[in-house]
């Protein structure tokens, strides 16, 4: 084994053991291969493999390393050790299973968010994160272990875009409570998301085939109020019959459940939605049964009075898309029914309001499905040229008419003319 080795130093931390070490080279049945050895403020030692070694002309491959840029590769190693930075310095004891239990924890308790919201992040967790970096030391994952792990996971650009973001919550948090020196997340790019902006929606004549289509009268009644008011599935879940303003034609949206809880809306906020005739209407031939009916009971109720199961309602619903011969939209599309339908009839200030936007940004996107019939009278008028250059064309010159021989002889070049003259 033969060695061929360099000694870097770095001595920017004064009144500590500067770290210090060298690379060497290794000859290997499949080639020579550079190493580092170094050791740590703390006086451990550590040897890591840097890459195969390059002794051909021109620029290495990728993974290959001449002698000058190992040594750059282990200067920019102990640069890391000396101000504390570099991966795996700090023994926390900590694997990042537990580092995500810590986190789970600390959003469910100490931040307060919703059951739904945590139920999200635990699948997640479960079914990206811990099988790339469950038993991984937390001070041992590196910017380009993350990387690596984004490149292959699957899924589209927003599902990898939530993960990673999850991930960076987890070591941010860890950092926090474990004194890591740094959050290796915080350096690996988002992948990019396109939107288009488009948003799909039902006509009212689909809306009504949809609660024809309905299978009982009180998911027609559930269909008929989501596309006519706004609310989302856990606020309608939520919704109980005081909630419900049949003389001052509003329905007040208090609370909202999901995950088997019951939260405020997303906003946080409480607010009042109108009631249009045909909802109130349909609320009050539902508010005839004989259970279920007073103030606390909830208006879409189970079996048993209880809260409707969510996922039992999106079964049913789409049967109903299905027997309509609708597209097949989702659920939370009958709520992108109303803002489009609203957006035209009433102020942005108002429709976000109604539907619970804690930024009006949220709901500037339905902007575009104002009908302005008058904008291209607008751009008319802006433009319109005098009387006077009504007979000019676009370009300023006298509309064009009909040529006679005699425009064309009068216009023919004088040169092409001396010459028709000399032949003859």
């Amino acid at each position: 084994m033969s060695r061929d080795s360099g000694t870097l130093w770095d001595m920017s931390s004064p009144g500590l053991l500067p770290p210090s070490g060298h690379v060497f080279r290794v000859e290997r049945a499949r080639g020579p291969v550079w190493y580092a050895k170094y050791r740590l403020p703390d006086g451990r030692q550590v040897q890591k493999k840097i890459g195969a070694a390059w002794s051909g002309r021109g620029r290495p491959p990728a993974g290959h390393f001449t002698k000058r840029l190992a040594d750059e590769w282990l200067r920019e190693v102990l640069h890391q050790a000396s101000r504390g930075t570099l991966a795996g310095q700090v023994r926390t004891g900590v694997t990042f299973a537990d580092a995500a239990a810590e986190w789970l924890r600390y959003v469910e308790v100490d931040r307060e968010r919703k059951p739904s919201t945590v139920a999200g992040y635990k699948v997640i967790v479960r079914s990206q994160l811990l099988p790339a970096f469950g038993e991984t030391p937390v001070e041992s994952i590196t910017t380009s272990m993350i990387e690596r792990w984004l490149a292959l996971l699957n899924g589209a650009a927003s599902s990898r875009t939530k993960a990673l973001v999850l991930l960076h919550g987890i070591l941010k948090r860890a950092k926090k409570v474990w004194g890591l020196q740094s959050n290796p997340a915080a350096e690996v790019e988002k992948p990019p998301v396109r939107r288009s902006g488009e948003i799909q929606v039902y006509s009212p004549e689909e809306v009504w085939a949809l609660v024809r289509a309905a299978a009982s009268e009180q998911d027609a009644a559930i269909y008929l109020t989501a596309a006519f008011t706004g609310l989302r599935l856990g606020e309608l879940l939520a919704l109980s019959w005081r909630d419900v303003d049949f003389t001052g034609s509003v329905i007040r949206v208090r609370a909202s459940y999901a995950a088997g809880a019951l939260t405020t809306p997303k906003s946080g906020k409480v607010r009042s939605v109108p009631m249009a005739p045909d909802v109130a209407s349909a609320l009050a031939h539902l508010g005839q049964r004989e259970h279920w009916t007073g103030d606390e009971d909830l208006v879409f109720a189970g079996p048993t009075g209880s809260y409707l199961d969510g996922s039992g309602l999106r079964k049913r619903y789409k049967a109903a898309l299905a027997a309509a011969g609708l597209r097949p939209l989702r659920f939370h599309d009958l709520r992108h029914t109303f803002g489009t339908r609203m957006i035209a009839k009433a102020d942005i200030r108002r429709v976000q309001e109604w539907m619970g936007h804690a930024d009006i940004q949220t709901t500037m996107r339905y902007l575009h499905y104002t009908p302005r019939s008058e904008d291209a009278q607008l751009v008319a008028e802006a433009f319109a040229r005098c009387a006077s250059g009504a007979d000019a064309d676009i370009f300023g010159h006298p509309q064009a008419r009909t040529r006679t021989s005699s425009d064309i002889s009068a216009h023919t070049p004088r040169r092409a003319s001396s010459s028709m003259e000399q032949e003859r």
